[in-house]
């Protein structure tokens, strides 16, 4: 099944990368950091999405002029809750404070006890932690941190 997703990659001031840890709940204790995100709703674009899936995930609420990109984008095959999709992943980037309140209580029900914690990673610090959603997360936070540092000012 073609699973259509928007991903958001809040960047810091000091090039990190604000990303969830979560578990698939049908494989729960495996964590794994990877990106706020997920799919579109029906008739939805890909920002109305991304700012949707950030409110829902961290409670940020930003304006869309503030997102850049879209810097990237992947295809990949994955399993969720024991269901196989083949994942179109559009990525925007976002500079973001370190120090903006993060909050879960907009999760959605099934993401509730699975969306466990939120942290500030550099590229290369989540790569030695190694629990990564996808192996090349590094490089995309990597492109994100490009993107976001390329963008005019907030």
């Amino acid at each position: 099944m073609l699973r259509a997703t928007a991903r958001v990659l809040p960047v810091s001031a000091a090039g990190e990368c604000l990303l969830l840890l979560d578990q698939d709940p049908g494989r729960p204790g495996e964590l794994r950091w990877g990106t706020i995100g997920g799919a579109l709703d029906p008739g939805e674009d890909h920002v109305g999405a991304a700012l949707r899936e950030l409110r829902e995930e961290t409670g940020v609420v930003v304006a869309a002029d503030a997102l850049v990109g879209p810097f990237h984008r992947d295809h990949r095959h994955f399993t969720y809750d024991g269901r196989a999709y083949l994942g179109d992943s559009t990525f925007f980037a976002l500079r973001l404070s370190s120090d903006v309140a993060i909050t879960f209580e907009h999760l959605e029900p099934g993401e509730v006890d699975n969306v466990i914690e939120a942290r500030w990673w550099t590229p290369h610090d989540v790569a030695a932690d190694g629990r990564l959603v996808a192996p090349d997360l590094p490089e995309i936070m990597s492109a994100a941190i490009v993107a976001a540092r390329g963008a005019a000012p907030a």
